[in-house]
């Protein structure tokens, strides 16, 4: 067994063991249906922790006396709770009590009123290892929907929980592999191909659901008495704010859903999401890297001085180098409401503190892009010297660090939304080769495009199609019958009014949705490209069309023109979809293989939120030659929760150990 004591850095969040299962539900164990039982080898640490190294003391259970049991426990060598700082049971507490319209329930009790909630069709506030979560019944078509008008959520899919293995079975079709990564430890959102019965309510428009197995002995309580086997369990916020983590955060959610709340009595000191991933055929896809991981890496920076670095404004999470070793926050959420700002600057604050590092011998990276909040507030902090990373460059990098690569040359392809680019223009389709330690040199992007009326264009997709198609002949985009608002846009673009180039593939999903119907505003990020992976979903290849690698770039129009032709000749948007998505992967080969070839390269790597898309992954796969090898890691995510990895990175080949 590991002394926790000894590890010098934060310890994660990990999922109730078996050997607590089994003492939960055993009669003649004294932590029989005690919401806390738990371990050395289970339950929260990360969530918990105050400072290092991990103890009683500096954890929230600080206040916490052992009773005599626990502490015979906590003492006795042969004992398999000995030193397990969170020792606690009945006795002693901590405890948890539901809290209703001025009532409050212990106990047995506590759980049969729970339980009568959630099979009514209420919405109750649930305090798990990381924070509260919003639960209510999955096929409750009424319950899901005032979820939705009160947290202004009309389309974005929500994560379930779900009872068991074989609950989980009848929703969506596992692979062996999906069965074990959602009964690992992590205990992760997995994104598992939908059987159908739940989409319309649960994720319309998608091809997959979210669904985690239960990781609290609390979770597991709430079956055992009779809970809906598929509950929504969505993290308790409002869009774009933290998860709420204290009890004095609650009133306002307990006031709009008129809601009961079940509260642990033992604090949080910081918020932790659920971690989300999704299974393809390159791997393991980690979509959003929160509970469950080690925020201490297995991989060594060699940098002289301590590196701090602040990542992206989207999916935030910050990076700690000291003495070499690699600290990497947990997911802090978009950047986007103050009170996120507020979490993203309380976790520098305590990894600075926590680790010793003194900010005046630190070197702060951050993203190119000005008007970041992360980039602003980096160059205020007082820190050895300031370093500026470009976007994409940290996608790459970040990759390599992991895979412990810095000095391997790749042909680097980073697809997104957007990121700054070099020449101050907004970058998202970019193809690099070069090193981490020798640096990427662009070679190849996505051929530019218009991004009419600026941040704009990421939520309107038809503002997407007019500026890729916008040169097209009119009596042509006449004829496809597109709303007002495309036609709105070419005039906008015409007049040149917050108009900018881009090289987004990000934008591109969101033009080729708008072209196949998706006309409205996008409600969450990645809207328009699920819903176009959605459709996609439902054919097979029956056309694939142009999109040819000049050298230099990939360029679009062939693509459009076909695509419009097909359209106009009655071809259903399904097929076009799954065409779109193939001839993509082909284009992207094509400039792999032609790189490959001339910078005699035999590895690459993908990155950027783009490549979450696991079609357009299984396309590439089919379409690479066998002697090119796909450099992946599935712990670090494809999205912006790698940035501040890879900007720390690139930072440490400037300042090696000498």
């Amino acid at each position: 067994m590991t002394n926790d004591k000894n590890n010098p850095s934060f310890l994660p969040d990990t999922a109730i063991c078996e050997d607590c299962l089994i003492e939960l539900f055993d009669p003649s164990n004294r932590r029989y249906l005690y919401p806390y039982i738990g371990c050395p080898l289970c339950g929260p640490k990360y969530s918990l922790m105050k400072k290092i190294p991990f103890q009683r003391a500096n954890s929230t259970m600080e206040n916490w006396e052992m009773c005599p049991s626990c502490k015979s426990e906590y003492e006795d060598s042969q004992n398999r709770r000995f030193q397990s700082e969170l020792n606690c049971c009945p006795q002693c507490g901590p405890n948890y009590y539901l809290y209703e319209k001025g009532k409050r329930y212990e106990g047995e009790r506590m759980f049969q009123r729970v339980v009568e909630l959630l099979n009514d069709g209420e919405i109750i506030l649930v305090k798990n290892n990381g924070g509260y979560h919003l639960v209510c019944d999955a096929f409750n078509k009424e319950s899901v929907q005032r979820l939705r008008d009160k947290l202004n959520r009309q389309r974005k899919p929500f994560a379930m929980m779900v009872k068991d293995l074989d609950s989980a079975k009848e929703i969506v079709y596992l692979s062996k592999t999906e069965e074990q990564i959602l009964l690992s430890n992590k205990r992760p959102i997995l994104l598992a191909k939908s059987k159908g019965d739940l989409n319309e309510i649960v994720a319309p428009n998608n091809t997959d659901l979210g669904i985690m197995l239960p990781y609290t002995a609390l979770q597991h309580l709430l079956f055992y008495y009779g809970a809906p086997r598929y509950l929504i369990m969505t993290s308790a916020n409002y869009p774009g704010e933290p998860t709420i983590h204290k009890e004095e955060q609650l009133s306002r959610l307990v006031d709009d859903f008129q809601c009961a709340t079940l509260i642990g009595e033992r604090p949080i000191e910081r918020s932790v999401d659920d971690t989300v991933v999704k299974q393809t055929k390159l791997g393991l896809v980690t979509f959003r890297r929160s509970r469950g991981y080690n925020n201490a890496l297995n991989i060594m920076l060699p940098s002289s001085r301590p590196i701090l670095t602040v990542g992206a404004d989207l999916k935030s999470t910050v990076t700690l180098v000291k003495d070499q070793k690699v600290i990497m926050s947990h997911h802090l959420g978009d950047l986007t409401k103050y009170d996120t700002q507020l979490k993203f600057e309380r976790t520098i604050k305590e990894y600075l503190q926590i680790h010793g590092v003194s900010l005046s011998e630190t070197i702060i990276g951050y993203d190119l892009h000005p008007h970041y909040f992360t980039s602003q507030y980096a160059e205020k902090l007082q820190g050895y010297k300031h370093i500026g990373i470009q976007h994409h460059k940290a996608h790459l990098a970040s990759i390599l660090a992991a895979k412990n690569k810095l000095s391997e040359r790749v042909v680097g392809i980073v697809f997104d939304g957007a990121g700054y680019g070099e020449n101050d223009e907004i970058w998202g389709g970019e193809i690099f080769v070069g090193s981490v330690k020798e640096g990427f040199t662009r070679q190849g992007h996505l051929k530019n495009a218009d991004l009419i009326g600026g941040d704009a264009a990421a939520t309107m997709p038809l503002q997407a199609l007019a500026g890729f198609i916008g040169d097209f002949n009119k009596e042509l985009l006449e004829q496809l019958q597109l709303p007002k608002h495309f036609f709105q846009s070419l005039k906008i673009r015409e007049k040149n009014i917050r108009t900018f180039p881009t090289t987004s593939v990000g934008r591109l999903f969101d033009a080729v949705a708008a072209l196949l119907g998706f006309h409205r505003a996008i409600s969450f990020e990645g809207e328009a490209a699920i819903w176009l992976e959605h459709l996609a979903s439902d054919s097979t290849i029956k056309e694939v069309y142009p999109f040819p690698w000049t050298g230099k770039q990939l360029d679009y129009r062939p693509l459009f023109e076909e695509m419009i032709h097909s359209k106009m000749n009655g071809q259903t948007p399904t097929i076009i979809a799954r065409g779109f998505h193939r001839s993509l992967a082909q284009g992207v080969v094509t400039a792999i293989h032609s790189l490959c070839e001339t910078y005699e390269i035999d590895s690459v790597v993908l990155s950027g939120g783009v490549f979450q898309n696991s079609l357009l992954l299984s396309d590439i796969i089919d379409l690479l030659c066998l002697n090119i090898q796909i450099l992946f890691e599935e712990d670090i995510p494809l999205g912006d929760n790698c940035i501040s990895l890879g900007q720390a990175a690139i930072i440490s080949t400037m300042y090696p150990v000498e």
